[in-house]
């Protein structure tokens, strides 16, 4: 049987975050494959972590700067490693390539961090997110993580638009990219709107997602400040209830019923939670990736009303289950708008199902994932000497993050004898 190590950034937190189903999606190919998985990461557990080991992966916890890594996966000799995000790979790529040459290194990127950082630069300092000119692209976290793409075999990416931002303006090669969105079973457009709860049986708003993620909690306030009390003013019975995890006492100081504004927190089952109201919100004014909100949202067969960086590579050439607006007003009234008319509704639930049924069909994204991975093992000498660019990172980062971490982990030795 062969092995699979992710090196997680976090335990994963399917019900927190998009990240977290996510890993589980990519951790399944490889099951269906027969490949032993064993999830390593250096984070502290948390609450809502998945019991891993009900899912039979095995769950390690790792060091830092600690040489017991080494004996670790040299003795677990895995075939494939996966970074979960581009600090795992700056942390533990020189230990996997000195123990296990041979392994192919995947980077689940999530999203380009470069990219979202830039955005929300822009929005600080009142410019366009949207608009390429006003991005600083070449930031500190770009000059990282490009460079942990370049020494990967391979990275997965969820957003078309990332992969040619990479491909146009870092100049990373298209071998070394592999396109890989969300990946879901395919749903009956005849017989689930039925099962769904009906547009007579919803009501209110709804928004969803992680407090911790800056682009979530940026939304919130927007809708508290400039969205939601457009919306009251027209709809004066209607409430927006916001779910989502980790929400800090700032957030909770938001809920205010007058207003029909109820900060809710963490909601058990997303998809079941926003299959209970009419529309879902999400003014996400900078970000980078696929919205897993947005995404739950076609699940459940809610309509989303967002932005154009929240809908950024999540529905190809098909119609958007929703209304995308990115000036304020102009959000508040397509929702509006979208909440009392049934037919445009039940039309954007069906927009919603072609996209999950086409864009995440789960077979033909897993066929192209393994389809890829199979023919960059098949070369995968050639595929890296054709990467010059990355060896000659691999072979400088290699050596700078060495010594770094030998001299911390033997400063660390010091501090524990004394």
């Amino acid at each position: 049987m062969k092995k699979l190590l992710v090196i997680g950034y976090v335990w994963p937190e399917p019900d927190s975050s998009a990240a977290g189903s996510r890993m589980l999606q990519l951790i399944d190919i490889f099951q269906t494959q027969q490949h032993s998985v064993t999830y390593a990461s250096p984070a502290l557990e948390t609450d809502h972590m998945v019991d891993l080991e009900t899912l039979d992966i095995k769950k390690v916890s790792i060091e830092l700067n600690n040489s017991s890594f080494d004996d670790y996966i040299n003795t677990l000799k895995p075939d494939v490693v996966l970074f979960d995000r581009f600090m795992m790979e700056e942390q533990f790529a020189w230990r996997v390539e000195k123990q296990c040459p041979s392994a192919l290194r995947l980077l689940e990127t999530v999203d380009l961090h470069c990219l979202r950082q830039a955005r929300h630069e822009a929005v600080k300092n009142n410019k366009d997110a949207l608009i390429l000119d006003n991005l600083d692209l070449n930031n500190d976290t770009a000059l990282r993580e490009v460079a942990s793409i370049l020494r990967c075999d391979l990275s997965l990416m969820i957003s078309e638009y990332e992969i040619e931002l990479l491909k146009n303006n870092y100049k990373v090669a298209e071998e070394l990219l592999l396109y890989l969105p969300f990946m879901y079973d395919l749903i009956n457009k005849e017989e689930s709107p039925e099962k769904w709860p009906s547009f007579e049986n919803r009501k209110n708003f709804v928004t969803i997602g992680n407090f911790r993620h800056e682009p979530n909690w940026d939304s919130v306030l927007y809708l508290k400040n400039k969205i939601w009390p457009l919306i009251r003013t027209k709809l004066k019975n209607a409430e927006l209830h916001i779910y989502g995890s980790y929400p800090p006492k700032k957030a909770q100081q938001l809920h205010n019923p007058k207003q029909g504004f109820y900060i809710k927190g963490w909601a058990e089952d997303a998809i079941d939670t926003l299959s209970q109201y009419r529309i879902c919100l999400a003014p996400l004014r900078f970000g980078a990736g696929m919205k897993g909100k947005l995404a739950d949202a076609m699940l459940s067969g809610t309509p989303g009303v967002t932005t154009s960086i929240g809908a950024e590579s999540m529905y190809a050439e098909f119609d958007w289950p929703g209304v995308i607006e990115d000036d304020a007003k102009a959000f508040a009234d397509a929702a509006i708008d979208l909440y009392g008319k049934q037919e445009k509704w039940e039309q954007c639930q069906l927009n919603g199902i072609a996209i999950v049924n086409e864009v995440f069909n789960k077979e033909v994204n897993q066929r192209r994932f393994l389809n890829k991975l199979a023919s960059t093992l098949k070369t995968l000498d050639e595929h890296r000497n054709n990467n010059f660019t990355g060896m000659m990172l691999r072979h400088h980062k290699m050596k700078s993050t060495m010594y770094m971490s030998q001299w911390i982990e033997a400063k660390n030795k010091v501090k524990g004898e004394n």
